[in-house]
């Protein structure tokens, strides 16, 4: 069984979006070789278009570069990256995503893909709670309704903050 058999056994039927990409973070990677039909629902686009091609076509004119610049270098050192991005639609309205994502690492010890679990988020009225993701909520999937494979992986939940 390959890595994309197993994952889309996994994946297939999780509300919450789920991507593979191959471990090649400089231009024109990565390029996601697998992605679950939450993940076409997420970014307005059929599963057919996002194959082969990079996670960057979700970003836009308010994806910020700082928070990408991040996300670069926490894979670069084999890190988890968790935060919050802003990405397009395929028919241009932006959203906010809360990004889960992790490297898989080879035998060697190098990352061998990027997998990533996403959900839409809205800011929160009032005082924000605590953590990285304190000043959003859920808008498509609560925590409550995670699969229990995301849930004993602590998807989305916050990093220590020696590591924000």
């Amino acid at each position: 069984m390959t890595i994309i058999e197993l994952i889309r056994a996994l994946a297939e039927d999780s509300p919450v979006a789920i991507c593979l990409t191959d471990a090649q973070p400089a231009a024109p990677g990565p390029l996601i070789l697998y992605a679950n039909p939450a993940f076409a629902l997420l970014t307005g686009r059929p599963l057919a278009e996002v194959i082969g091609v990079s996670p960057r076509f979700m970003q836009g004119r308010e994806t910020r570069r700082p928070t990408l610049d991040l996300f670069a270098k926490a894979l670069a050192e084999k890190q988890r990256f968790h935060g919050q991005i802003t990405n397009y639609r395929g028919d241009g309205r932006k959203y906010l995503v809360e990004i889960d994502c992790r490297p898989l690492l080879g035998p060697d010890g190098e990352p061998t893909h990027f997998l990533a679990f996403e959900r839409e988020v809205a800011r929160r009225r009032g005082r924000p709670g605590s953590g990285v993701a304190g000043r959003f909520e859920p808008v498509s999937v609560p925590d409550s309704d995670l699969p229990a494979a995301l849930r004993s992986m602590a998807a989305f939940a916050s990093l220590p903050p020696a590591a924000e």
